[in-house]
């Protein structure tokens, strides 16, 4: 007996196998056009020039920032004064350490007195005591040099802090 066979155009021969829904095909290339515009925009982002900082405004001169600027003064006046004029005795160590001191007391002054000077320190003291902590650092790095004060250089720089110091001490009052 001849085996039936099954027509193409019957309902057995169009059904096709079970299988799960796809996706539709435009997800793909719209998933590599948004990583593409990622990737752009990170690069682009990565290499674009950081944009100017914007500068302060100019502070108005402060009673606060004053205060402190001569407080701070005062303490670098006492140091200095205070390591500058220690009795050593004839000891050459001992003679050498007070020297040491002192030109540590100015070298440190120095950088105290600018960190401590705000934005709001009235310009005519802030002025001053830059000109004044410049100074002390200059007189510092050339004693430890080897420089003495009867150099006139030195001595010049000697007598330059010392009219500035009465100018600082003038407005601090």
């Amino acid at each position: 007996m001849p085996e039936p066979t099954v027509d193409d155009d019957s309902p057995a021969a169009r059904t096709q196998p079970a299988s799960a829904p796809s996706a539709p095909r435009w997800i793909a290339p719209a998933a590599l056009v948004i990583a593409l515009v990622a990737a752009a925009t990170a690069g682009w982002a990565a290499l674009r020039p950081a944009p100017a900082p914007e500068k302060p405004a100019a502070e108005a001169p402060s009673a606060e920032d004053k205060a402190n600027a001569c407080s701070a003064f005062q303490v670098v006046t006492a140091a200095v004064a205070l390591q500058t004029h220690g009795d050593a005795g004839t000891d050459p160590a001992a003679i050498q350490a007070v020297a040491a001191n002192a030109r540590l007391a100015m070298a440190g002054g120095g950088t105290y007195l600018l960190a401590k000077t705000g934005a709001g320190t009235p310009p005519e003291l802030a002025d001053a005591i830059r000109s004044f902590a410049g100074s002390l650092q200059d007189i510092a790095i050339n004693a430890l040099a080897g420089v003495t004060n009867d150099n006139p250089a030195q001595a010049a720089r000697l007598h330059d802090a010392e009219a500035t110091n009465a100018k600082i001490a003038a407005l601090c009052k």
